[in-house]
């Protein structure tokens, strides 16, 4: 089974909807805060099983695939047919739609990594010497908004998958055209 064009774009997709669907249920099975334990001088924060770490970084996993696959997917020779970088850079718009795909892809790592990784501090370091502390959470929404940021990336990965296809054809026709025309001798 060949890598085609079709199924380059399957897997992007598919890995960016997976990011993007448990991205959301972190974002919905995080807890609202843990509950103070106070102790001798020190405040102990018990908080509740939390999924969302899991989920977080599996999100993010699945966000690095499906920005890898697109980085890959722009470059790889179908069909054994290889088109030069600087072909692909010289359309306008897919230079354009790269550099934002690129750029969602890691804006999305961002948002899904700060609060994941500060959730994750708050489970390991659950013992405050503050004794007014309320055992704070990650902030709300940001995994929610990394989530549809994952997504998007995605959706632009695609949009420059599309548009490498487009110069992808428009070379290999001058290609042939040109060839062609060389064949040709002169006069006919």
């Amino acid at each position: 089974m060949a890598v085609t064009i079709k199924r380059a774009a399957l897997i992007v997709a598919g890995l960016g909807v997976l990011s993007f669907i448990l991205g959301v249920i972190a974002e919905n099975k995080k807890p609202e805060a843990g509950t103070p334990i106070p102790g001798k001088g020190v405040v102990i924060c018990k908080y509740p099983r939390d999924p969302s770490l899991a989920l977080g970084y599996l999100s993010v996993a699945f966000l690095m695939l499906s920005t890898i696959a697109g980085y890959w997917s722009l470059f790889y020779p179908y069909k054994g047919k290889s088109v030069p970088h600087s072909v692909l850079f010289q359309s306008a718009s897919f230079f354009v739609f790269f550099n934002i795909a690129l750029i969602t892809s890691g804006v999305a790592a961002t948002l899904l990594l700060w609060p994941t990784i500060t959730e994750h501090l708050h489970l390991i370091r659950n013992v405050h010497h503050n004794p007014t502390t309320t055992c704070p959470t990650a902030k709300t929404g940001l995994l929610g908004g990394g989530a549809f940021v994952s997504l998007d990336s995605a959706l632009f990965w695609l949009v420059a998958l599309m548009l490498a296809d487009n110069a992808r054809h428009d070379h290999f026709y001058d290609v042939e055209k040109h060839s062609k025309a060389q064949v040709l001798p002169d006069g006919c």
